[in-house]
């Protein structure tokens, strides 16, 4: 359900285009942080801050709708991207704390993560492009939200096509932040899943005798 919600989250993100629908963009993200904390096993303390800080960026998102000169547009977006960087911590604190294994499970819980950390960026570009003067992307202006998702999650991967390039500070910064944070994403899940994961047709570990290679009927009787 949890990767459900992203995906539909990410689709409304390219869709907004209007002031009315980042209202319902923030309320959507409401249901896919409050549940990925829930499912993750978040303290209920961490929960309830979660929900006060969606609750007062939808009122901020809703005043937006009519104070069209005030920048709230942005802190709404800021709010939404500290939430969907909060999320992926406690996934995969909750993966590494429940489970031994690689199954299913884990694989998709470290693909929402992914998508989360990707999302979140996405949506602090969109604050910074909503609060600084000049325009984020230099020539090509602040971009559409569906702009800036892809050029987040091209940074994330380090594909780096170089059609979106960040004009100023703090957009430089945050986009080398974010792949860093994309690359130690991707080897430390990785090397999680290359440890863990094991065919079911792969027999069981040899035990301590055959590793010695002792193996020889009648040999340790001699």
């Amino acid at each position: 359900m949890v990767l459900a919600l992203i995906v539909i989250t990410y689709v409304l993100a390219l869709l907004t285009e209007e002031r009315w629908m980042v209202a319902v963009l923030l309320f959507v993200q409401t249901g896919t942080v409050w549940q990925t904390l829930r499912v993750s096993g978040a303290h209920a303390g961490t929960r309830l801050v979660a929900g006060v800080v969606f609750l007062l960026a939808l009122v901020a998102a809703g005043l937006n709708i009519f104070a069209r000169n005030l920048p709230l547009i942005g802190w709404t977006f800021l709010a939404a991207s500290a939430l969907y960087l909060l999320a992926p911590f406690s996934i995969v604190r909750d993966l590494g704390r429940r489970r031994r294994g690689v199954d299913g499970q884990t694989m998709l819980g470290a693909l929402a993560a992914y998508l989360l950390i990707g999302m979140a960026f996405a949506f602090a570009y969109e604050c910074i492009a909503a609060i600084q003067p000049g325009p984020l992307f230099g020539e090509r202006g602040d971009g559409s939200l569906a702009d800036i998702m892809f050029f987040s999650f091209v940074t994330m991967t380090t594909t780096g096509y170089g059609d979106l390039v960040p004009a100023t500070n703090p957009a430089q910064s945050i986009a080398v932040l974010e792949a860093l944070i994309g690359q130690l994403f991707l080897v430390t899940a990785v090397a999680k899943v290359v440890e863990n994961w094991r065919p079911r047709n792969w027999a069981a570990p040899a035990k301590e005798g055959a590793l010695t290679g002792d193996d020889t009927p009648g040999e340790g009787r001699r």
